[in-house]
């Protein structure tokens, strides 16, 4: 895993590589889905999720298109401190973690349209995936367990 230290002066040192990086350099890292982690240079404290929270701050006011609408973002604000906050963390990653392998799946399909999976078929199977999915989610959101990944 790579290290990035962030010092005072606001810079990213990259010390795999032994150079100075920008916040572009650090969304390739992300983009390349290389595992790496921000450290502060003073303190030794873990920064990784200010760093990409910075990232997606950029990106959603320079991209011109929002991925959180301001509806989106005080509906996570009003998560913060209520007794749902980690299930609705674990809500999101497991709901982008289905969405992606969903638009994976949805890829390797087109590709072999020419195969015996007719497109109406390929529909319905991924709409009765995600209603299992919803279904899982509920259950869990109703009386699951913190995951006790890092927060």
């Amino acid at each position: 895993m790579r290290t990035l230290k962030k010092y005072p002066n606001r810079r990213l040192y990259d010390t795999s590589q032994s150079c100075y990086v920008t916040i572009d350099n650090v969304r390739d890292l992300v983009l390349g889905h290389e595992r790496f982690r921000v450290v502060d240079s003073k303190s030794g404290e873990d920064i990784t999720r200010s760093i990409l929270l910075q990232i997606i701050i950029e990106q959603e006011n320079f991209s011109g298109e929002h991925v959180l609408t301001n509806e989106v973002l005080q509906h996570l604000i009003r998560f913060y401190g209520s007794g749902l906050q980690t299930n609705m963390a674990d809500f999101l990653e497991q709901s982008i973690s289905f969405f992606l392998n969903q638009q994976e799946a949805m890829q390797d399909r087109v590709h072999n349209v020419m195969g015996t999976n007719s497109p109406m078929g390929m529909w319905q199977k991924m709409t009765e995936e995600n209603m299992k999915l919803w279904e899982s989610m509920s259950k869990t959101m109703g009386g699951g367990k913190p995951s006790g990944r890092d927060e």
